[in-house]
């Protein structure tokens, strides 16, 4: 304890006293011009100037002028950006009153994003050496989606475990679950993340844009960023003067979803506010060949709130959000002379009394309200985001608690009682110095980390009540030569994990006293500690104005979850018996990525190649009886689950390696088409393993997008910005499967030996297609309301994808088809009404 207190006092002394003389020693400036556009220079209103770094920005008016006050003194990246126009991303250094013009090309694609993940400070997205894809808001628009991640689950190396139309965990490059860090509102998400049915507790409309960061990002967070980071930026302040916000309904026809929205915010003497509440319901989704899935309903509500302050010495501001979901679990249960899909209305019992099954009727498939079995998720969490000026640098400091509370409903005859209750409290912090710009040179130096205690609170137990903390050291230096853009770090990581000690009663599952009378030493107390030291090191170079070229090499490492480390007990969403260990030890990475791309005037494209070696990668394993059969636990704590094989978390050496090309033309000269097509290819394995367990699982095949674009500016009349979009999307067959990988979702119910050897084959390709209309309605040069409509799966096409959890459900044996499969086509129609309640200027 003491050496904790002295590694945490050490690193975060410096902070304080650089906060102390901070707020005496900034000095403030201002940012004034004109921002003109097109051949003939004519003043652009409504043009936003932005910077990522302070959280605050300006418009135009209608002659073109901007202004911003109240800026640090400082070296900054802005970008300026307009309907109609490639944004401009520049540089400027703030000392005083500058006048800076700026001269926007008339364009509909965004060249170039600015980046804040994983960086020192806010960076051109070519001038990061590590492989970063955004996504902007009114590409979240135009497309459709049940959840935060399925939103992004097409983008270049980018794939998502699904479990229903609620549920998706990220992939990067064929490693999820711990191994991809989800950052929201600033701050990592802290939750239970470690089972592929957790999924990421964020409110998709309050997302104004991602940032995914490919590879090992150790480096600037720690643990549980070996495969990447996932990023959910929300919008910025809005700029000073203005009261704006909009409303949002959604309506989707396969699934019945229904979503309504509503945001306000404001900024008035540098006070910035803002204000959200939306909620989105959705009955089971269709396909052609299960009908409706039933079960695979879902409801969810969000709200959240903050007040900001913006200064000369900086910014403070106060965040707080709630998000609530209650999500339907598939059972894949079928009637054996029908194939229906049907619910369950009571478990075998002690006694050993038989499950007993419904068809549900039609009023009952289309009701938006799960049955039993299903999950409630609750995520509290406020956070606490601060930049101080010190001189010409600054010193960031960003702070959270989390509350998460998750629970599983798994008996339709106690349907308000969890047997899986999981509740957790968590606090995160992130303080580092950023230094000034010194000849093209600058650096970070700070510390992070996370403190998380779990308690099991339901009558099923698999993992035991925990705790950890965390605590990291990082330095991160970038430095610009001529065409060259270098950057390199290093950090060092301390965690401590505590499994507390548990008894329970074997028949019932009730905590009891050490020794007692049928008591079952389900959770032996344990205490680990892993370190772990990464780094990166890379560069960029401007081969011309349009052409680049990026390498970069890096290390992380990830310490073994709770379950890897403690689990003892059957897995409900899978039906396995887990056995974790806490001997094992903190998987390693090192990654080397190389890319070359251009950006130019009527093309861009951008080719990623990457090879990640770990060391002691964390798998789990099937256990083997003294017969060479699969072992099987008969323990009475598995009570009301049956039989199950059994799984030990093992480790080993793996690889994965590939890449991503994206390629997307939009000449300059034909303004009214656009093409914009990707291919993402990754093949991941263990290494010295046998041929059945050689490949990881849950690798995504090989997939190819396209999408092409008629953008459509009719002159004169009431509609704006219109397009016409047609999409394909392509995956290839998945062949290379892991062998003893033979979970389902499904309760109750032993594999067949038909349905085993189904769930370890190939999973199919397909190919969907996609079309999407949209554009704004205008009145007396204001925009009253925006329109768009999206129909994926046009064909209703009736695919599994290789990364749904559904492909493990049992047989229909009506059709001899294995699993349930995704949705069928869906038309989704969205109307965005924008509010502005500024005053006018006088």
């Amino acid at each position: 304890m003491k050496r904790r207190l002295h590694f945490f006092s050490f690193y975060l002394f410096p902070f304080f006293v650089f906060l102390a003389g901070g707020l005496a020693a900034s000095a403030q400036g201002t940012l004034g011009g004109k921002i003109t556009g097109g051949k003939n220079h004519l003043p652009v209103a409504g043009a936003t100037i932005s910077f990522s770094d302070l959280n605050i920005s300006a418009a135009s008016d209608s002659l073109g002028q901007y202004k911003l006050s109240r800026i640090p003194d400082g070296y900054y990246l802005i970008k300026v950006s307009a309907t109609g126009y490639a944004s401009k991303i520049e540089s400027v250094t703030i000392k005083g009153s500058i006048k800076k013009d700026f001269q926007l090309d008339a364009s509909a694609i965004e060249l170039n994003e600015v980046v804040v993940t994983g960086v020192i400070a806010a960076t051109a997205s070519k001038d990061a050496p590590v492989p970063i894809t955004t996504m902007n808001y009114d590409q979240l628009l135009q497309s459709s989606s049940t959840n935060v991640i399925d939103a992004i689950a097409k983008a270049p190396g980018v794939s998502a475990i699904t479990d229903g139309q609620s549920i998706s965990k990220p992939v990067i490059r064929g490693l999820g679950y711990n191994r991809v860090l989800t950052v929201n509102d600033g701050v990592e998400q802290v939750d239970q993340a470690w089972f592929d049915e957790f999924g990421i507790e964020a409110d998709p409309d309050a997302v104004n844009r991602y940032e995914i960061l490919k590879g090992p990002a150790s480096l600037a967070y720690g643990s549980d960023a070996i495969a990447g980071v996932i990023n959910l930026i929300p919008e910025d302040p809005l700029p000073e003067g203005q009261v704006k916000g909009d409303v949002l309904l959604n309506y989707q026809t396969n699934n019945g979803l229904m979503k309504g929205m509503f945001h306000l915010g404001g900024t008035k003497n540098g006070i910035a506010w803002s204000a959200r509440v939306d909620n989105t319901m959705a009955h089971a989704y269709q396909n052609k060949y299960d009908g409706y899935v039933i079960n695979s309903q879902f409801s969810n509500f969000n709200a959240d709130g903050t007040i900001g302050l913006h200064r000369k010495w900086g910014y403070t501001q106060l965040h707080a959000s709630y998000f609530d979901l209650q999500t339907g679990i598939v059972d894949g249960t079928r009637d054996s002379v029908s194939g229906q899909l049907m619910r369950p209305v009571a478990y075998p019992d002690l006694n050993g009394g038989a499950p007993t099954y419904e068809i549900p009727t039609h009023q009952e498939q289309t009701t938006y309200t799960p049955f039993v079995i299903n999950q409630k998720i609750h995520h509290t969490k406020i956070v606490w985001d601060n930049s101080v000026a010190v001189g010409e640098g600054r010193i960031k400091g960003i702070f959270s608690w989390q509350k998460n509370q998750r629970q599983e409903l798994n008996d339709p005859t106690i349907p308000n009682t969890a047997d899986i209750y999981y509740s957790s409290n968590a606090a995160t912090y992130d303080l580092r110095y950023i230094s000034p710009n010194l000849n093209g040179f600058n650096f970070s130096t700070g510390t992070n980390g996370v403190y998380q205690s779990s308690q099991s609170l339901g009558t099923l137990l698999l993992i035991p009540n925990y705790n950890f903390f965390e605590i990291g050291a990082f330095a991160i230096a970038n430095k610009k030569i001529g065409r060259f853009n270098l950057s390199g770090g290093i950090r060092y990581d301390e965690r401590t994990f505590n499994g507390i000690d548990h008894w329970v009663d074997s028949t019932t599952q009730a905590p009891v006293a050490p020794g007692a009378t049928n008591g079952f030493h389900e959770f032996p107390g344990f205490t680990s500690h892993f370190s772990g030291m990464s780094f990166s090191f890379g560069g960029t170079y401007d081969i011309s104005k349009s052409a680049y070229v990026k390498a970069n090499i890096a290390r992380g490492w990830r310490a073994p979850n709770v379950a890897e480390a403690a689990a003892n007990g059957v897995h409900d969403g899978t039906v396995v018996y887990e056995i974790g260990d806490p001997s094992l030890k903190p998987e390693t990475s090192l990654e080397e990525d190389i890319a070359f791309g251009v950006n130019a005037k009527d093309v861009d494209f951008e080719v990623d190649l990457f090879n990640n070696s770990i060391s002691d990668f964390i798998y789990a394993r099937g256990l083997k009886n003294s017969m060479g059969a699969d072992s099987i636990n008969n323990s009475l704590n598995a009570v009301g689950l049956g039989a199950a094989p059994v799984y030990k978390y093992s480790q080993g050496g793996a690889q994965l390696y590939g890449g991503e090309i994206t390629f997307n033309v939009h000449p300059s000269a034909i303004s009214w088409v656009q093409l914009n097509t990707t291919l993402s290819y990754v093949k991941g394995g263990l290494q010295h393993a046998p041929d059945s367990t050689k490949y990881l699982p849950f690798v995504p095949p090989t997939r190819i997008t396209a999408d092409l674009k008629f953008p459509v500016n009719p002159a004169g009349g009431p509609i704006k910005n219109a397009y016409l979009k047609f999409g394909m999307l392509s995956c290839f067959q998945q062949n290379d499967v892991y062998q003893q990988f033979a979970i389902y979702s499904g309760l109750n119910t032993a594999l067949t030996p038909y349905e085993y050897a189904a769930s370890k084959s190939a999973t199919k390709g397909y190919t969907l297609f996609n079309v999407g209309a949209g554009g704004d309605i205008v009145a007396k040069g204001k925009t009253v309301c925006k329109l768009y409509l999206i129909c994926n799966n046009l064909f209703n096409t009736a695919y599994i994808d290789y990364m749904s959890r559904f492909k493990y459900n049992p047989v229909n044996y009506t059709t001899g088809r294995v699993g349930v499969f995704n949705m069928g086509r869906n038309l989704s129609l969205k109307l965005l009404i924008p509010l502005d309640f500024t005053p006018e200027r006088k």
